[in-house]
């Protein structure tokens, strides 16, 4: 989930945006994360945001367990994270391979960072030997038929900031020539990263947005769309839903 500032980094079109800010998108989400991870308030759970970004998540999730722990591929968004989560609860690292040993963490958070990671699939594979057996990631990541891509297109070889509409509607490699430094996910598409490893998918859903921006913007107006947006994530429309989420199990 992402509120970036009005001036955005010069990472974003690599790496896309991390949460800046703490609202009602963020709250719900870490409501989703603690419903989907059943270990998360259990004594000694041991939590990894597998791309923690300026480490938002981190602080909220302490709520739970103390022992949280957070790893970023982009050295500036570490010494920020570090600065209120001091090394080595916050590493520099890639999720191709995790500087950690085989069944360390019980609940393993990838917010929106698959479609960022150089090999996706390497970065599951990582995802499931860091965890303990019967824990859990929980995935979100971008849904290929959500109307709008957020993350920005090449454009000519410029690189153009916001979300602009309909361009993962469009066949592979016409998609690929406008958005080649990130992916979106069909469903089968992101269940097949975790094909062939020990785990068992628990939930496979679509989600909307939080949508805080418009609310700020449009008042009543944005509240109404949000929640009849949060109604249709109940019905067949959710394939049209901004992020999925993915909860696997490692057996």
């Amino acid at each position: 989930m992402t509120d970036a500032p009005a001036s955005h980094s010069d990472k974003a079109a690599l790496r896309g945006e991390p949460s800046y800010v703490w609202r009602a998108g963020q709250t719900r989400r870490l409501g989703m994360i603690r419903a989907a991870a059943p270990r998360l308030g259990q004594p000694g759970a041991r939590v990894l945001e597998n791309g923690c970004g300026v480490g938002a998540y981190l602080g909220p999730l302490r709520q739970f367990t103390p022992h949280v722990f957070g790893l970023e591929y982009e050295f500036e968004r570490v010494a920020q994270a570090a600065a209120a989560n001091p090394p080595p609860l916050v590493v520099c690292a890639a999720g191709e391979a995790l500087p950690y040993p085989a069944n360390t963490f019980d609940v393993m958070l990838s917010n929106e960072v698959l479609e960022h990671v150089q090999d996706d699939r390497a970065a599951a594979a990582e995802m499931v030997r860091a965890l303990h057996p019967g824990g859990r990631a929980v995935v979100f990541c971008p849904n290929r038929w959500y109307p709008v891509e957020t993350h920005g297109i090449y454009w000519r070889g410029r690189y153009i900031f916001g979300n602009i509409p309909l361009v993962n509607y469009l066949p592979d490699a016409l998609r690929n020539r406008f958005a080649p430094h990130v992916r979106a996910y069909t469903g089968r598409g992101l269940r097949r990263l975790f094909a062939g490893l020990p785990v068992r998918i628990v939930t496979h859903t679509r989600i909307f947005g939080g949508y805080d921006n418009l609310i700020r913007r449009f008042g009543p107006l944005g509240r109404l769309l949000r929640a009849t947006l949060y109604l249709a994530e109940r019905t067949p429309l959710n394939v049209l839903g901004l992020s999925h989420l993915l909860v696997v199990e490692k057996v």
